[in-house]
């Protein structure tokens, strides 16, 4: 479940932000997943893409990057790093 409030979160984030830019839809979103946040890439865009359905961020491509730095302060996050959106 935790998995679940997490992605929960993030689309939310990604949701705000693009309505803030008045888009259409999202493109592309970008995230750094911490060392210690248990998160493949593969899971993580599993999860994204169920979590998405019907969202803004529906379709929209993931691209992931893994820290391997268990000593970064946000090993255990995972981070927004960048959306793109279509007006």
């Amino acid at each position: 479940m935790h998995e679940h409030s997490l992605i929960a979160d993030l689309i939310r984030k990604i949701e705000s932000i693009a309505r803030e830019n008045n888009a259409q839809r999202v493109v592309k979103v970008k995230l750094r997943l911490g060392a210690l946040s248990h998160m493949s890439p593969e899971h993580m865009r599993e999860h994204f893409a169920a979590a998405a359905q019907g969202t803004l961020a529906q379709g929209a491509v993931l691209e992931s990057e893994v820290s391997t730095d268990i000593d970064d302060p946000r090993a255990r996050d995972i981070v927004l790093d960048s959306v793109d959106v279509e007006d």
